[in-house]
């Protein structure tokens, strides 16, 4: 029996509920202090009722229970291609996907709905649309606006104005579509599903019902090692099979929190905590990937774990291979979604912008605009960047002999500062880190008197200076990034300055 057909959780041991939190009556400081940090998962409610989306996606039935307006979506997001996982198909560790247009899907999903009221035993219910970058496809419609909560969210920030990799053997078309940014619409009938996972880069996601409900079964990290084979290569697909024992000797011992999500609740997932889903009634939900300083460690504990993973898988060929290095991290990025490559050349930015946000805190005529917290967080931030460039420096993917031969592209991207904080794409992420800081509470400024002066160079929210230098003043620290060495130094230097 597949996971569309069974009981969704009845063969799992389940031990707790998922906690729910009234989002109105929480703070951001507490959200970090309570969920972010501790790395647990909530259910957040109240916080979706002015969305444009939860009056637009939905029609109204019975007992205030809505479901989808497919027919709203099929007039105004004709989108000529979206992915559409088939949950009765699986293909390697997931489902089977297929491309169609949304209007096939829509068709396919009404001609299939027994009336207008999906269940289970329709062939529509097994059609899942998944991952449509909605916010890339329609930046105009403005369907939601992102809690507080999750504004600092440093995935999405360089995603829209970087690309995800910068070696051209890697940034194919598909690539760059698939990285455009992790921010998705998913749609789906009675009866639908997804398979036992951790998020992409172990990133923390929000996902939030605009209609329809959904049975959610977790396992916190400490016990994810129960869900592998003996080897800990190969994972559970649907904890509702019968699993086998002898596959897996452990996963009866695994303890599982369960929660049943209802429309206009968000629901908080935590990095690392393996969770398989089941729509019980016909669902819309949007959903965000999403890491900052807080999870920052575990998306590099993933991409060194699957780094030395593809090293291992071609071992047998580095001495005959002239590029031994640059296959691995072509390796990764397709196995992963990003390398170590163009991770490197993320935090870079991310550096910068923080120190930029901090050399404003520090000078005198503009501390009137920030709080202590907001000091802390930006030196926090630094601090956890810090840490894990440390431990790049010991990784054989930076040693100077693999830097010497890494691709022009990336070497560009990751050793100008000058070069760097001239770029509209970096100005463009420096701009929506200092925004997000200000949307999340920590502190409030006039946009429109910020909005004038920036047009004289400075984009940060915080400065009110007309002839701000701090790009002149950031250079001075360092002009050159050669390697994760360097970036400590940079950090260790704007912390100090």
């Amino acid at each position: 029996m597949n996971g569309a057909g069974a009981a969704a959780g009845s063969r799992v041991k389940v031990v707790g509920q998922v906690e729910r939190v009234d989002g109105r009556s929480l703070t951001y400081l507490e959200f970090v202090d309570r969920f972010m940090k501790p790395n647990l998962p909530v259910v957040l409610t109240g916080l979706t009722s002015s969305w444009r989306s939860s009056e637009d996606w939905t029609l109204s039935g019975s007992d205030d229970r809505h479901r989808p307006n497919l027919a709203f979506f099929a007039q105004n997001f004709p989108s000529p291609l979206v992915q559409v996982a088939d949950c009765s198909s699986r293909e390697f560790t997931d489902q089977k996907r297929l491309e169609m247009s949304m209007q096939e899907f829509i068709d396919h999903w009404v001609r299939n709905s027994c009336g207008g009221l999906s269940n289970g035993d329709c062939e529509a219910s097994l059609l899942y649309l998944k991952d449509w970058h909605f916010v890339k496809e329609y930046p105009d419609y403005d369907a939601y606006t992102t809690p507080k909560f999750f504004a600092d969210d440093w995935l999405n920030m360089y995603l829209d104005s970087h690309p995800m990799h910068r070696d051209p053997d890697i940034a194919n078309h598909n690539n760059e579509i698939n990285c455009a940014d992790y921010r998705f619409v998913y749609m789906g009938a009675k009866g639908t599903w997804t398979p036992l996972h951790a998020d992409v880069f172990r990133s923390y996601s929000w996902s939030a019902n605009v209609c329809g409900r959904k049975l959610w079964l977790f396992l916190e990290p400490s016990q994810s090692h129960l869900i592998f084979d003996r080897n800990l290569r190969s994972s559970v697909y649907d904890i509702n099979d019968d699993v086998s024992e002898k596959q897996f000797p452990e996963f009866n011992k695994a303890e599982w929190l369960e929660c049943i999500q209802e429309q206009n609740e968000i629901i908080f997932v935590p990095s690392g905590w393996y969770h398989q889903v089941h729509n019980l009634e016909d669902t819309i939900s949007i959903n965000h990937n999403w890491f900052n300083a807080y999870n920052l460690h575990w998306v590099w504990n993933l991409l060194h774990e699957d780094y030395k993973v593809a090293k291992e898988y071609i071992e047998d060929i580095r001495d005959i291979s002239d590029d031994f290095e640059g296959l691995c991290q072509r390796n990764l990025a397709a196995n992963t979604g990003m390398n170590l490559y163009d991770f490197f050349i993320f935090l870079t930015r991310l550096v910068l912008a923080n120190a930029i946000e901090l050399y404003h805190i520090q000078e005198p005529k503009d501390a009137k605009l920030n709080s202590t917290e907001t000091a802390h967080q930006f030196v926090y931030n630094l601090m956890q960047i810090r840490d894990v460039a440390s431990k790049m420096i010991s990784t054989e993917a930076f040693s100077t002999e693999n830097l010497c031969i890494i691709s022009e592209e990336n070497r560009s991207a990751m050793s100008d500062v000058t070069k760097i904080l001239k770029e509209d794409s970096f100005r463009r992420l420096w701009m929506s880190l200092s925004e997000a800081y200000v949307s999340i509470g920590r502190g409030q400024i006039n946009f429109d008197k910020v909005r004038y002066l920036n047009q004289k160079g400075c984009l940060s929210v915080a400065c009110l200076k007309s002839d701000c230098n701090v790009v002149d003043d950031i250079t001075l620290l360092m002009r050159e990034i050669h390697g994760p060495e360097d970036l400590v130094r940079l950090i260790d230097t704007a912390l100090h300055k």
